[in-house]
């Protein structure tokens, strides 16, 4: 039962997508992890409460932890990346009533603070008619905050009509305070496509931050130190780098019992396992999926494959499964390598769990963070083209061997610094490091105390 007079009342309102929805739920976690006099009210759809109540995680919510629920008011997450354009428009112009009227809803205490997503932008005027602080939680990377910041100023360079597109594509990027130089082909897919539809919904949302009281970003302030700090000269509010949100809290809690496929991976030999995962929300098509299965099968590495129904065929040196504790996984010996889509929630667990990695990035922040993987902290491999055509099944394979060579001149030097991500990832959320640091001084900020 939570604590009935909580000191400090703290509303969370995620953006209705597993990968939001994953680190504001870890957030809440750790800021109770501190403060445990803190009550904290987390706002879903009555469709995610049933999604979140029917897996709970392994270590039990914290007691002055409660979800509260509003109306199913958007498009269900069944099937929403058939229309995001639909989906992302009612997120942020049917949520603001129905959180209004729970706000009003006794018996409530008054926040101290609203933490939202970035993309909730309403969120911002909901609490300045209230007069309660806003913080906007950035749940992608604070160099993907940076680019989009600066997009007037890239679009201005950026206009050479004369160009070829492939010319236009490889253009540098070169100008960005404290983000490492890339090719225009790095940028977050609405510059160049993909999510144009919806890039002045996003704009806005990044333009009204300076609105909140507070910016937070999950991420590690040693990975993005140079643009944190540009960030937080030119911004008008308080920044803080809150560490990865991810469940590492998690990963030693133990189950009655132990799931078939750690039960696999603990037969097979250290290194060897290729953990496979596209995420939760696109897909590849069908056409290169096959391409993909053909590939890493012919390889002979062992792989672990987190599929939705679509990989028929491709069980033979390793197994396939709906669903698995992706962290733990990633923590485990016998992982050698993840191929990723590249999401920032899973491109963080794979820096925490120093596993080398192999990118196929799709939309949005993606292939920017797949970037960063492989030119900025050179613990990974390119898999995806910068075009649309497909990778072969010869490519994959050559691909996959490449990186699952640990023994080569080039896999040894990946794998140092795979672990110098990996332990100043560690270090960072462990007992004094940067991240816990962050964390105490917004919560001494949101309480008062």
């Amino acid at each position: 039962m939570a604590n009935p007079m909580p000191n400090c009342h703290v509303v969370a309102m995620p953006y209705p997508g597993r990968g939001h929805i994953n680190p504001m739920l870890n957030l809440c976690r750790l800021i109770l992890s501190s403060r445990p006099d803190i009550l904290v009210s987390f706002i879903v759809t009555d469709e995610w409460l049933g999604f979140l109540t029917a897996s709970p995680p392994p270590t039990p919510l914290p007691p002055n932890f409660r979800f509260l629920s509003i109306p199913n008011v958007i498009p269900s997450e069944i099937g929403r990346a058939k229309d995001f354009r639909g989906f992302y428009e009612a997120t942020v112009t049917k949520m603001e009533a129905p959180v209004e009227q729970l706000l009003d809803r006794p018996p409530s205490p008054m926040p101290r603070v609203i933490i939202y997503d970035t993309y909730l932008s309403w969120v911002v005027a909901v609490g300045n008619r209230r007069n309660i602080p806003v913080a906007s939680l950035y749940t992608m990377s604070a160099t993907v905050f940076s680019i989009f910041h600066h997009f007037n100023h890239i679009r201005n360079r950026h206009s050479s009509p004369n160009l070829s597109d492939e010319q236009e594509k490889e253009q540098l990027v070169n100008y960005i305070p404290g983000v490492p130089s890339m090719r225009a082909v790095d940028l977050p897919t609405p510059f160049g496509g993909k999510g144009r539809e919806v890039l002045p919904r996003a704009l806005e949302a990044i333009n009204l931050v300076p609105k909140a009281q507070y910016l937070l970003f999950t991420s590690v302030y040693e990975l993005e130190s140079q643009v944190l700090d540009d960030l937080a000269q030119k911004l008008p509010l308080k920044i803080y780098s809150l560490g990865l949100a991810i469940p590492y809290l998690d990963v030693e809690t133990t189950t009655p019992t132990k799931p078939d496929y750690m039960r696999w991976l603990d037969a097979q030999p250290v290194g060897s396992v290729l953990y496979i995962s596209q995420g939760s929300f696109l897909s590849v098509s069908n056409a290169q999926l096959d391409e993909i299965i053909a590939g890493v099968r012919c390889t002979g590495v062992r792989f672990l494959w987190v599929g939705r129904g679509e990989h028929d065929g491709a069980e033979g040196n390793g197994i396939v499964v709906p669903w698995c504790d992706q962290l733990k996984v990633l923590c485990h010996p016998s992982v050698g390598g993840f191929w990723s889509h590249c999401g920032w929630n899973s491109t963080k667990e794979g820096a925490f769990a120093g596993v080398p990695m192999l990118t196929f990035p799709i939309f949005w922040d993606q292939v920017t963070n797949s970037k960063m993987i492989v030119d900025d902290w050179k613990m990974g491999l390119r898999v995806k083209k910068d075009d649309e055509s497909v990778v072969t099944r010869d490519e994959v394979a050559r691909i996959v061997l490449r990186l699952m060579d640990s023994e080569s001149e080039e896999g040894k030097e990946r794998m140092r610094r795979v672990k110098e991500i990996r332990d100043m990832c560690r270090n960072a959320c462990a007992g004094g490091g940067s991240s816990e640091t962050d964390i105490l001084a917004f919560v001494r900020d949101i309480s008062g105390c």
